[in-house]
């Protein structure tokens, strides 16, 4: 599974509070035809892989994504915008 880092976990659950009035949606991290990262709005499905924050669902992965992803990580660097999540390979 993804390694997501507390404060990437406070940032995704600001980015849900901010933007996604359904409490039930939470933050789908995906690949498009390119295999790049992103995130989407959606709705945990059976077999996903759930990370949570403080009683939220913050990050939802399908399981065959996850399990490619052992090696990466989520965080946050701080940039002259603001907050921004990174997407790393763990070295």
């Amino acid at each position: 599974m993804i390694d997501v880092t507390e404060r990437a976990k406070q940032e995704l659950k600001k980015l849900l509070a901010n933007n996604v009035d359904n409490p039930l949606a939470g933050l789908r991290l995906t690949t498009n035809e390119s295999q790049q990262l992103g995130l989407g709005v959606d709705i945990e499905r059976e077999e996903d892989q759930v990370v949570e924050y403080d009683g939220s669902k913050v990050l939802i992965v399908e399981k065959e994504l996850a399990d490619s992803l052992s090696e990466v990580s989520i965080d946050v660097e701080d940039t002259p915008e603001g907050p921004k999540l990174v997407i790393a390979r763990n070295s």
